[in-house]
């Protein structure tokens, strides 16, 4: 911005990007990848509803000297004993209050669970999710994010572009020619580098390494790295993975994505 903002200064600056070589662009989505986004917008203010509901919930316990086990699970059952137990020190206006956030949280939970079962059907139907889902890791949930995010991955020249724009790989602060990497860039989409991350993490743990053939990576980096930077590792791998396998429309093959990302 030369001065002021007005119409004819956000013209020319206009004129002047797209006419730069190296400037990038937003792809614009298609009117799939916006319902599709909207759909994980939706579930993840619900998944942040429920999380408020079960923590003010536990906080009105708490100060009645009721206290469960750290789990949503143990809460959500003992909560129909809490409301049917006479022996609790609960007046009746506060039973009234539990009951109404116990319904809410039921509530919630059956939108939460209808929205992963449409995006579960949606992943089923579109190719491009159906290719990245044979992924370790990656399921219906993170693969819809995938696809409404980049679709078919033409807005980036390779796999690291995409890791990039994500935020999981180490963030670069270089000067004097001297060469510093720090921790992860945590740039771009942060839903989508949170969902992945949990992915990763669950690949990590449950992946069968003697048999898998990013095993032998694993075991190396787990040996000498912690626990967190080999899951955000395995995002990485994962996230470029997912990239080669929309952009060259093929099927996932283990041995010659792994070499190529």
């Amino acid at each position: 911005m030369k001065s002021n903002k007005n119409d004819f200064v956000d013209a020319e600056a206009i004129a002047e990007a797209v006419e730069r070589k190296n400037m990038r662009f937003v792809p614009i989505k298609t009117d799939d990848q916006l319902d599709l986004q909207a759909i994980h917008r939706v579930r993840d203010r619900l998944i942040s509803r429920r999380t408020a509901v079960i923590n003010q919930l536990r906080a009105f316990l708490l100060e009645r000297g009721l206290v469960f086990a750290k789990t949503p699970a143990k809460l959500r059952a003992a909560l129909p004993d809490v409301l049917e137990n006479a022996d609790l020190d609960l007046t009746p206006q506060m039973r009234n209050l539990i009951d109404l956030l116990w319904n809410e949280w039921k509530s919630v939970e059956d939108q939460i669970e209808g929205l992963s079962l449409e995006l579960e059907r949606i992943s089923a139907a579109d190719p491009g999710c159906t290719r990245i889902r044979q992924i370790p890791g990656i399921g219906p949930i993170v693969a819809t994010a995938i696809v409404a995010a980049i679709g078919n991955g033409a807005a980036f020249r390779k796999g690291r572009d995409f890791a990039a724009w994500l935020g999981v790989v180490p963030r670069q602060y270089s000067t004097g020619g001297k060469a510093r990497l720090l921790g992860i860039s945590k740039r771009g989409n942060v839903y989508l580098r949170k969902i992945l991350i949990h992915g990763a993490r669950a690949a990590v743990l449950r992946i069968k390494r003697d048999r898998a053939p990013i095993g032998a990576w694993l075991d190396a980096l787990d040996a000498r790295a912690p626990k967190n930077v080999v899951v955000v590792a395995m995002a990485n791998k994962l996230a470029r993975i997912a990239w080669a396998v929309l952009s060259s429309g093929e099927d996932y093959r283990p041995h010659s994505n792994l070499v190529t990302a």
